[in-house]
């Protein structure tokens, strides 16, 4: 047994006594309740289980959680797809997803979500160029796999929410 301490979307969690071997997806789904996390392949393959880790420097990445141990994220503050949405207002990118109907089972939809977004954070630091956006975009949304939809409406949505924003997400052109 560890003792576990986390923020997840803004609220503290713990200490907790965890299991050593205890997957952060089965903590968030079993433990906290959060039923948003998805598991999939069990493998870190798919990636619908993806969460955002945040670093202290501002910046965030994504991480599996169907096979990283929940002690891992011991200090940590992550978001989950739960976190996206801010007083019962959808996120952007969410509204951009309900747009496109970029999923149709849901069952990868909040990794895509979750990799849009920290892509959305990288490009508002730093900026591309229209020209390499199509790219950046296929490039970080690599690796999440859907089974319903293919990809192009994932991919639709978070272009959309850049190009709605072009001076925070792409370098000016003149």
């Amino acid at each position: 047994m560890t003792i576990l301490s986390l923020t997840i979307n803004g609220r503290k969690h713990g200490p907790m006594d965890v299991r050593d071997d205890l997957s952060m997806n089965d903590l968030l789904r079993e433990m906290l309740g959060m039923t948003g996390t998805k598991f999939g392949c069990g493998a870190a393959q798919c990636l619908s289980c993806a969460i955002i880790v945040d670093n202290p420097d501002g910046t965030s990445y994504t991480s599996p959680t169907c096979i990283a141990p929940a002690v891992n994220f011991d200090g940590k503050s992550i978001r989950t797809v739960e976190g996206h949405a801010r007083d019962g207002e959808l996120s952007a990118l969410q509204k951009a997803f309900i747009d496109h109907f970029a999923f149709q089972c849901g069952y990868c939809t909040a990794g895509f979500l979750n990799e849009g977004q920290v892509l959305l954070e990288r490009l508002s630091r730093t900026p591309v160029a229209r020209d390499a956006l199509e790219a950046t975009i296929a490039e970080a949304l690599d690796g999440h796999l859907c089974r319903c939809t293919g990809y192009i409406k994932y991919h639709e949505a978070v272009r959309d929410v850049i190009l709605a924003d072009a001076k925070r997400y792409l370098i000016a052109t003149k």
